[in-house]
């Protein structure tokens, strides 16, 4: 039994240990990080920005369904669709999206792309040389045969 607790637990460590859930992990430090950062851009920037024009927080953007559209909170009467906060959520997802996508995915896709293209080329030149070494060792052959061959008509 104290074998196959050790094996439950090795094959945990190993999972834990693997690449996949480092980076996962990595990722969701990260990005809980980040969205501190895009919720601050979006009610610092953004949020006044569109305040020029109308009210500085989106939320309060919303239009009356069903009237009489009073008050706010569990106060409120009628039936109202709160566009904004919808607004702010995907302006907030845009924002980190194009941030994740400009900054992280495609310097990454760079990067392994001239990678790929750095080992291609590395197989492409040892392929050459291959090649090279195998025409080098047949004109040796060919030249050991021209030379048994001119010997053996000598005598």
């Amino acid at each position: 039994m104290s074998e196959k607790k050790a094996s439950v637990w090795q094959g945990f460590k190993a999972f834990l240990m693997r690449g996949n859930v480092v980076d996962l992990a990595v990722a969701v430090v990260i990005g809980a990080a980040f969205t501190n950062i895009v919720n601050s851009v979006v009610k610092g920037i953004i949020n006044p920005l569109i305040g020029a024009i109308g009210t500085k927080n989106l939320d309060s953007y919303s239009s009356c369904l069903k009237k009489p559209c009073e008050g706010t909170g569990d106060s409120a009467t009628g039936v109202r669709l709160l566009w904004g906060s919808v607004l702010g959520a995907t302006l907030t997802f845009v924002i980190t999206a194009a941030v994740v996508y400009f900054l992280m995915v495609l310097p990454m896709s760079k990067y392994l792309a001239k990678m790929e293209a750095r080992r291609k080329a590395k197989e492409g030149a040892q392929e050459v040389i291959e090649v090279t070494e195998l025409e080098i060792l047949k004109e040796i052959r060919d030249a050991l045969v021209a030379q048994r061959g001119s010997g053996h008509s000598e005598r």
